[in-house]
C-alpha cells in the first residue's frame, strides 16, 4: 500500500510468510537550506522496518535531490530489508509523484548545473 500527498509519502508492506519482509514508513520532505550546500530538500524517514523503529533524516542539495530513492534504499538495507529487495520505493508509482513534487518545490529544470564536488 502507498499513499502520496505533496510533502509526504506513506508506504507499507506486510510479510506474506516467514521469509518475507515488512515495513511501514512515512517519508516527509521540505525545502531547507544547508549552510554549506545551500538550498535543497530535507527528508525524514519514520516508521518500522522488520520490527525495528526507523527515525532517520538526510539533506540533499538541490542538484542531488532527485536521488532521494538511493538514500531511502540504503536506510532500508541498514534496518534489515534484504539487498535484492531493498529498492522498496522504486516499485511505487507514488515515487514518481514524489519526484515531481520535489522538482517543482525546488524549481528544478532539465539542464540545471550540478556542482562537481557533488559528483565525487
Amino acid at each position: 500500500m502507498a499513499m502520496f500527498e505533496p510533502g509526504h509519502l506513506h508506504i507499507e508492506r506486510h510479510a506474506l510468510n516467514r521469509d518475507d519482509f515488512s515495513y511501514n514508513l512515512h517519508i516527509t520532505y521540505e525545502v531547507s537550506t544547508d549552510p554549506r550546500d545551500g538550498k535543497g530538500m530535507l527528508f525524514k524517514m519514520n516508521g518500522m522496518i522488520e520490527g525495528k523503529e526507523v527515525k532517520e533524516e538526510f539533506f540533499l542539495p538541490k542538484d542531488q535531490a532527485y536521488n532521494f530513492a538511493s538514500n531511502v534504499t540504503k536506510i532500508a538495507e541498514k534496518y534489515g530489508i534484504p539487498r535484492e529487495a531493498s529498492s522498496i520505493g522504486s516499485k511505487h508509482v507514488h515515487y514518481d509523484k514524489m519526484f515531481e513534487d520535489v522538482r517543482v518545490q525546488l524549481n528544478m529544470k532539465s539542464g540545471d548545473p550540478v556542482k562537481p564536488e557533488h559528483l565525487e
